[in-house]
């Protein structure tokens, strides 16, 4: 799919304009405007607005995937109603049912790991399908697999135990999206292969620090990847820039307007 990137790009470049690409607003301005990153893919472009913190919209040529919606729905106006809602796991602010009922739509479909489903409304659960750690579910032509996600360090494993709750990897028309939800420098994330675009998290004590993240970025090579959730408890916050310096060029860093100030 790398490959087949360079050569969507040249073609699509001249149409990325018409999708009000903006990459370098500051943070503040990107959540006002729901600034977005473009990405090329077989049959048309991926469209990247972050959100807040875990929370982002991905536009693509097969529908609109909100991911980990949470906080104020006002957040999410101006965005079409989603096709694909996805929920890693049950913490507040990955999950939050009230935001879910605002944005989901009588069509909506989730995806959710088996602790949030066993959470939803009947009303969602009959829209929703559960997965759990390497299941594979397809809806919309887009394949989803759920990755492992959780604490390796003793004294965090309370906070996301081995087996609960997934990250995600999408084949949305070619293009392999990695999702990392909630984790550690895990080895199944030190696994992966053929990323093209990565979320991946840092923040202590909850996941792991921009170290951590570094190195397992360095090892898997997505094409892309965007720092995010990275801001934490007790100076657990960690510095995107610092994480992206350690992996290098190998990597092309989006920065996303995931907080204000």
């Amino acid at each position: 799919m790398k490959t087949d990137l360079t050569i969507h790009r040249r073609t699509i470049l001249a149409g990325v304009a018409a999708w009000g690409t903006v990459t370098f607003l500051p943070y503040a301005a990107r959540a006002e405007t729901h600034a977005s990153d473009v990405f090329p893919s077989q049959n048309g472009v991926v469209e990247v607005s972050p959100i807040s913190h875990a929370s982002f919209v991905l536009k693509t040529p097969f529908g609109v995937i909100f991911n980990d919606p949470v906080g104020d729905p006002s957040a999410y106006l101006g965005f079409p109603t989603p096709d694909l809602i996805l929920i890693t796991h049950e913490h507040g602010d990955h999950f939050n049912l009230g935001t879910l009922l605002a944005v989901v739509g009588p069509k909506t479909s989730l995806v959710t790991n088996p602790a949030v489903f066993a959470k939803l409304p009947a009303k969602l659960q009959a829209q929703a399908t559960m997965i759990g750690n390497r299941e594979t579910h397809e809806t919309m032509g887009i394949g989803i697999e759920a990755i492992p996600v959780y604490n390796l360090t003793v004294g965090r494993r309370k906070f996301h135990p081995r087996g609960r709750d997934n990250g995600y990897i999408l084949t949305v028309d070619g293009l392999r999206i990695y999702i990392s939800g909630d984790t550690e420098d895990i080895p199944e994330m030190r696994a992966l292969k053929d990323i093209d675009l990565a979320f991946v998290c840092m923040n202590l004590p909850f996941t792991m620090d921009a170290e951590a993240a570094a190195s397992a970025v360095s090892e898997f090579k997505p094409t892309y990847c965007y720092p995010y959730h990275y801001r934490g408890r007790d100076n657990g916050t960690q510095d995107p820039t610092d994480f992206a310096d350690a992996v290098g060029k190998s990597v092309d860093f989006k920065f996303g307007g995931w907080y204000e100030g």
